[in-house]
C-alpha cells in the first residue's frame, strides 16, 4: 500500500531541475510560502531501455484524473475506468487511456462499514468484473499498523452511486488466524481465470510489509472456504531489508500460459519529506510461474518467496518512484500495465503523483518488458 510507516505530508512543494549530468536532479523542498527547507541531491538509473510513461491528459485535482495513486484500471462499454486511493475510493473515466480523464465520482458514499479508524480513507482499489457483478476490494488501515482489513463493494454498472459495501472479507491483527498474524490485510488482488463465462480458478492475493505477501483459493463464486487460511499460500517474502518492503501484488494470467507475479518494493510514499537511500524508493518486481499458486521465480531462478524478483520497472529520467501496478489485456489482445509515479519535473508530494501506462510485451523468453 503503500502507506506503511510512512506519514504523508501535504503542506510542503518541491520542485525539481535538471542538472548538467541527465540522471542526476537537485531538489530544493520549499514550504508553502516559499520558505527554504533543504537542498538534497540524488541519482537515479539511466537506463534507456526503460520507456518513460504514456502521455495522459485530465483532470488535475487530487486522488482522480491524472493524478492516482494505487490505481485500477478497466475498460467497460467504451470507457476506461480508472480507481484510485482516497477520495473514498475515487472513480475517473476516459475514452482512451491518454485521456482525458474525467472525475465521476467515488465508489463508496462515506465510510465503509468496517470498524477500522481508517474506514474514512479507503486504499488501494482492485476493481474486475466477474460474471455480471464488479468486485472492488478495498484496504482501510492506518499507518504503521497491522490493524488492517480488506473490504468488498459490489456494483452491476460501475457508476457511482450503484455501489453495494459488504464490509471485510479478511482481516489481520497480532491476534488473528496464521496468517494474518504475520501479514497485513491490505493490497488486495482479484485474479480469476474465466473460460465461457465460468469462474475456472479464483485467487485472493494481499499483502504490505510483515511477512509480505499471500493469497488464499477462492470458491467459483468468490466465497472464502471455510479452511482457505489453513492453506494459505506464501507468494513473496524479502528478508533482505529489515523492513520487508513488498506490497501490492498483482497477479496476471497471460495468453503466453504464464502466471505473472507483479510486487512494488520499497518506499512508496513523503518524498517532499524525505528521500530514501538510492535504490530504496518504490520500484516494481516480477516473477513467473506455469501454477497460479507458485512457486514464482525472477530471471536468475530465485523463488519470491526468498527474495527473488526482477525489476522491470525503476526510477529514471524524470521518472521516480514507480509502483503500486497493475495490468489488463485491452480489447485489441495487448496487455497494458499501469501505476503510479512521481514526475521529478513537477513536485515530489504524494497528491502530485501522476498515472503512468505503458504496453506490456514479451520476450523470445516469455518475460515481460514495457514499451
Amino acid at each position: 500500500m503503500r502507506f506503511f510507516l510512512i506519514a504523508c505530508f501535504w503542506g510542503a512543494a518541491a520542485v525539481a531541475k535538471e542538472s548538467v549530468e541527465p540522471s542526476t536532479y537537485d531538489l530544493l523542498n520549499n514550504s508553502v510560502g516559499g520558505t527554504y527547507v533543504r537542498e538534497s541531491q540524488f541519482t537515479v538509473a539511466n537506463t534507456p531501455d526503460w520507456p518513460l510513461p504514456k502521455p495522459v491528459t485530465g483532470d488535475t485535482d487530487p486522488w482522480g484524473g491524472v493524478h492516482v495513486h494505487d490505481p485500477c484500471i478497466l475498460k467497460h462499454d467504451g470507457y476506461y475506468y480508472s480507481f484510485t486511493t482516497h477520495n473514498l475510493v475515487g472513480i475517473s473515466r476516459a475514452k482512451s487511456m491518454e485521456g482525458p480523464w474525467e472525475k465521476i465520482g467515488s465508489v463508496l458514499e462515506g465510510s465503509s462499514i468496517i470498524n477500522n479508524t481508517g474506514s474514512a480513507d479507503p486504499w488501494a482499489p482492485d476493481v474486475h468484473k466477474v460474471g455480471d457483478t464488479f468486485y472492488c476490494y478495498y484496504s482501510v488501515s492506518t499507518f504503521g499498523s497491522q490493524n488492517s482489513s480488506i473490504g468488498l463493494a459490489t456494483s452491476k454498472t460501475l457508476e457511482p452511486g450503484s455501489w453495494t459495501d459488504h464490509g471485510p472479507v479478511l482481516t489481520s491483527t497480532p491476534d488473528a488466524q496464521f496468517p494474518l498474524n504475520d501479514s497485513n490485510a491490505i493490497d488486495a488482488n482479484l485474479m480469476v481465470v474465466e473460460k465461457k463465462n465460468e469462474v475456472k480458478e479464483a485467487y485472493l492475493l494481499w499483502g504490505s510489509f510483515w511477512s509480505n505477501i499471500w493469497g488464499v483459493k477462492l470458491n467459483e463464486d468468490l466465497s472464502m472456504p471455510e479452511d482457505a487460511l489453513d492453506n494459505a499460500i506464501h507468494y513473496a517474502y524479502d528478508s533482505t531489508i529489515d523492513t520487508h518492503p513488498v506490497e501490492g501484488p498483482y497477479l496476471h494470467h497471460a495468453r503466453n500460459g504464464y502466471y505473472y507475479l507483479f510486487v512494488s518494493n520499497g518506499v512508496c510514499c513523503g518524498y517532499n519529506n524525505s528521500l530514501p537511500d538510492a535504490g530504496r524508493e518504490y520500484k516494481i518486481l516480477v516473477g513467473r510461474s506455469k501454477n497460479p499458486e507458485g512457486p514464482f521465480l525472477d530471471k536468475n531462478g530465485i523463488d519470491m518467496v526468498n527474495g527473488g524478483g526482477s525489476r522491470i520497472y525503476g526510477s529514471h529520467g524524470i521518472v521516480y518512484g514507480p509502483g503500486g501496478q497493475g495490468v489488463f489485456t485491452d480489447d485489441n489482445g495487448e496487455d497494458i500495465i499501469y501505476y503510479h509515479y512521481v514526475d521529478l519535473r513537477v513536485s515530489l508530494i504524494d497528491e502530485d503523483k501522476r498515472l503512468g501506462w505503458n504496453y506490456l510485451k514479451y520476450d523470445k523468453d516469455d518475460w515481460p518488458y514495457l514499451v
